[in-house]
């Protein structure tokens, strides 16, 4: 099956099988929230981006194997209400931006800078810092040595814009140059792209609209 990265609450998951790592998304929750499930295909270790909600659809995904680790992209509510639970019935470890585990009412375990590695298995995330839809989120990038890489933008970038800045101009000025400077400028237009909700982009799609985002100013 091709992957498409369209999900919806209630529906199957969808797979991306790529030569080290195989990601499933999965939607939940009442604000259409998107899991990932990163598997490492040399050792089968499991990482979760964003325990957001329905802890037992999360866990069914998960399966047997467990998880060794939880990135939570944000300190938002929405992308950490199963968080305790997953926790507690599997026992991984958690990691979010330095910034942002202040807000998110369990214990992170690793915090987060920007350049971080975090590592599933023998595959290797990059995390980057991107300051404005909250102070300490973050994104990670899985630069595949066998194609083109692929981030994960938890509410940063979106298809058709960054994250919400509330209309706060220095909040949104601060998330654009981050996510050109960090995300765009190092990254070539086929990155695909994961956001936190809806459906998935590559960096080429968007990058064209920049001088629109700049303009609309949110």
């Amino acid at each position: 099956m091709t992957y498409s990265g369209e999900v919806t609450v209630g529906g199957p998951a969808d797979v991306h099988e790529l030569k080290d790592l195989m990601i499933t998304k999965i939607a939940v929750g009442p604000m259409n929230n998107n899991a990932y499930l990163l598997r490492c295909r040399a050792t089968d270790e499991q990482l979760l981006i964003d325990a957001a909600n329905e802890a037992h659809t999360l866990l069914g995904m998960i399966g047997g194997d467990g998880i060794a680790s939880v990135v939570t992209t944000h300190q938002h509510g929405d992308h950490w209400q199963a968080l305790a639970e997953v926790v507690a019935a599997i026992g991984a470890r958690t990691y979010a931006g330095r910034d942002d585990a202040d807000g998110i009412p369990v214990r992170t375990d690793v915090l987060v800078d920007d350049g971080d590695t975090i590592r599933v298995g023998r595959v290797e995330l990059t995390a980057r810092h991107l300051v404005g839809h909250t102070p300490g989120s973050i994104a990670l990038v899985y630069d595949d040595p066998h194609g083109h890489p692929h981030v994960f933008t938890g509410d940063c970038l979106f298809p058709g814009g960054v994250g919400n800045t509330h209309k706060d101009p220095k909040a949104f000025a601060s998330l654009l140059h981050d996510v050109e400077t960090r995300i765009f400028d190092v990254l070539p237009d086929e990155t695909w792209v994961y956001p936190g909700h809806g459906n998935d982009t590559t960096l080429g799609t968007e990058r064209p609209q920049l001088p629109e985002w700049h303009a609309r100013g949110w």
